[in-house]
């Protein structure tokens, strides 16, 4: 069962959820697709068995991190660590969320565990905030400072410490155009 769920994790960064078949797992694994079959008798169940290892290590942040803002009585203190937080996430978990993305449209488990992940960011943008995850405050934060700008800038060729900054900035942005709204 071990070798099945590496063996299609291993496919799944390769050449994507959505277009891994049964015999491609049994063919990495060294077993039968039967065996295969005989373990997970669905693709998703597969999928969500993958997804469980992968959720483990990913680490995703949610509300259970609030912790991280102990003691933090600045606002900017609370939005520093927070960045802090999406830049240790999204760095570790880039292969996995990438994955996720390019399939999330035809893999309902994949779409579900996206969604998971971006309550959790939420959970945590309200925190950081001190406020309702349901807030437009919060939400507009969560959409400036979600994986896909994260990517882009690590794609233009920022470093980790750039990365901050400007996410920092795009943030502070987003409360100084609520707060001229509201």
């Amino acid at each position: 069962r071990e070798k099945i769920v590496r063996a299609t994790m291993a496919l799944h960064l390769q050449q994507g959820v959505a277009t891994t078949s049964y015999s491609d797992v049994a063919a990495l694994a060294g077993v039968g697709a039967a065996t295969v079959y005989r373990h997970f008798p669905s693709m998703g169940l597969l999928v969500d068995a993958c997804g469980a290892h992968i959720w483990h290590m990913i680490d995703p942040p949610g509300h259970e991190r609030a912790g991280i803002f102990s003691g933090m009585t600045s606002q900017t203190e609370r939005l520093e660590a927070l960045v802090q937080e999406l830049e240790t996430f999204f760095s570790r978990g880039t292969a996995a969320l990438l994955s996720a993305m390019r399939d999330g449209e035809r893999v309902p488990e994949l779409a579900l565990f996206l969604n998971k992940i971006r309550h959790g960011l939420l959970a945590l943008t309200a925190e950081a905030l001190k406020q309702s995850p349901k807030t437009q405050l919060v939400v507009a934060v969560a959409a400036v400072s979600d994986f896909k700008l994260w990517l882009s800038l690590s794609e233009a060729g920022f470093g980790p410490e750039k990365r901050k900054k400007l996410m920092l900035k795009s943030i502070e942005a987003a409360i100084a155009h609520e707060k001229q709204t509201t």
